[in-house]
């Protein structure tokens, strides 16, 4: 332990890297940081941090850019574990710590030489950032890295295990008992595959003890067995089937079952909000308004499906007059589908906050309400958390909120975000919506620099220009975002009912039942 605690006190002494090389100066840090939190050593993980910053200046390689913020990562992690023991603090909605967790843990992800690192590694970093987001309720999203991580290395145990956690508890805050069952059997089967062996024994006995709770409630009959997740029509035709199976693949479906994989059983919108106790005189309001959110989502889903997916002009774009400016342009029906799409997206989020302003009584002015501020006292970031989110234990309603951290405003409290380009993503919007959007085929070159002076005449100033397979990648990107962020909603009204029902049983109130019917398919016309 001497030893141990002497090895602390040297990498601690460093006030500076500069005399040391770039690989050198990593693994100083990577031990400070491991060492620090074996020891509970905050002012260690500190220092990690401010030699991590330092050490960012410098003229580094690819992949010594994607180590150095997954060692910074890890700095701010195991400061937050160390000074976040108390169940209390761990519901603080607001935590600087994990904030910086997920940025450091993005960027080693966006970094170029992410792809050569060992696959160990990557593994660490794709799993610590599910982790991550699991943890502050963003559990749909979490599921994403976890199987990316399992496609490298299909036995990665920290994966299947945190992964297997995640959907025990994904289950429990559903309120179809169906699914619920569903989740904890693919919780129970990760929990059984898992090489718990190679792990840590905290971790190993995590791990075993949520096994044997799903265990206490599921029969072993359907622990083997379970349901029959593929015998279930795609369609009629074989375009409607090619559109479900696509969907089913990017799990764009709002049926929690699809975060399962590509099922048919998943492939139809089965998800919408659970029962909601509204005054005597009052209508179902908030089921029809998220009808209405609901239908903008799957008509903006399948509005994008089509606009990637034409292989020849669309009758109404045939004699329709346009110049040719020489930069590739994209325009066509097809790439009209594709920005309606990321319109109507974009626009989902502030109709979610709206819809929970209401719900919860917050009573923000209509005009003040938009997704990104309204978490906050009088929307400014400075004021901080509104009392009702405070510490609220709602935890996919927290994943609400997290996600709207991936957000940009042009306003001084919201222009940081936990996404590297959440700017150009509002970028992109406010120039589709206010401005002029260009997009280009992927054949171009790219914009001519300043001493091409030939080609400078023929520069769109004007335009704010970007690839059409990049921005049909941003709004498959925002696609998943609004899906994931209605299924928070809805599991967030769930829970916030849950407790209000407890609030009534106290005051032995009675409240009767008013059911809804299903709108036919046939009158979607």
């Amino acid at each position: 332990m001497d030893d141990y605690l002497n090895k602390y006190k040297s990498l601690i002494s460093a006030k500076t890297l500069d005399s040391l090389s770039t690989e050198v100066a990593l693994e100083h840090i990577g031990e400070l940081t491991d060492i620090s939190l074996d020891l509970r050593k905050i002012e260690g993980l500190r220092r990690a941090i401010t030699l991590s910053e330092e050490l960012q200046k410098r003229q580094m390689n690819a992949g010594q850019k994607a180590i150095l913020h997954y060692f910074s990562a890890n700095a701010w992690g195991n400061l937050r574990l160390i000074s976040r023991t108390g169940s209390k603090l761990a519901w603080d909605w607001e935590q600087e710590e994990i904030e910086k967790e997920i940025i450091h843990l993005r960027l080693a992800l966006q970094e170029e030489g992410f792809q050569e690192l060992p696959k160990e590694r990557q593994c660490q970093i794709l799993t610590n950032l599910a982790n991550c987001l699991n943890h502050v309720g963003r559990f749909v999203e979490a599921i994403g890295y976890w199987d990316k991580t399992l496609e490298i290395v299909p036995s990665f145990a920290m994966a299947l295990g945190n992964r297997g956690v995640a959907l025990s508890y994904y289950a429990k805050a559903l309120y179809d008992q169906g699914h619920t069952a569903v989740f904890l059997r693919q919780a129970h089967i990760d929990l059984s595959t898992a090489p718990l062996s190679a792990l840590h024994p905290d971790a190993q006995r995590g791990f075993k003890k949520c096994k044997t709770q799903i265990e206490s409630v599921l029969s072993p009959e359907h622990l083997a067995k379970g349901i029959d997740m593929h015998s279930f029509s795609l369609g009629d035709s074989q375009s409607e089937i090619r559109y479900r199976k696509w969907c089913l693949s990017n799990r764009l479906f709002l049926n929690p079952l699809n975060d399962l994989g590509p099922y048919p059983i998943a492939a139809r919108d089965v998800f919408h909000t659970p029962s909601i106790v509204v005054g005597i005189k009052e209508g179902p309001y908030y089921h029809g308004y998220f009808n209405q959110m609901k239908q903008e989502f799957v008509s903006a889903r399948y509005l994008y499906h089509e606009g990637i997916s034409v292989r020849r002009p669309h009758f109404s774009d045939r004699d329709v007059r346009l110049f040719n400016t020489l930069d590739y342009p994209s325009y066509s029906l097809a790439v009209e589908k594709v920005k309606t799409a990321f319109r109507v997206s974009y626009s989902l989020f502030d109709k979610i906050a709206y819809f929970l302003n209401h719900y919860l009584h917050l009573s923000i002015p209509e005009k003040e309400i938009t997704f990104r501020k309204f978490w906050y006292a009088s929307q400014h970031k400075k004021k901080g958390l509104r009392p009702e989110f405070q510490r609220y234990e709602n935890w996919p309603l927290r994943g609400l909120f997290w996600l709207s951290k991936d957000l940009y405003e042009n306003e001084p409290d919201f222009k940081k975000s936990i996404e590297p380009d959440a700017q150009a993503l509002s970028e992109t919007r406010n120039h589709l919506e206010h401005k002029y959007l260009k997009l280009h085929e992927n054949d171009w070159s790219g914009p001519p620099s300043n001493n091409e002076e030939v080609f400078l005449a023929l520069r769109d100033t004007l335009a704010f220009s970007i690839y059409r397979g990049e921005f049909q990648a941003k709004t498959l990107r925002l696609l998943k975002m609004i899906r994931a962020a209605l299924i928070y909603l809805s599991l967030a009204i769930h829970c916030e009912e849950q407790q209000r029902a407890k609030r009534r049983e106290i005051k032995n109130n009675i409240v009767p039942g008013m059911p809804l019917d299903i709108l036919e398919d046939g009158w979607k016309v």
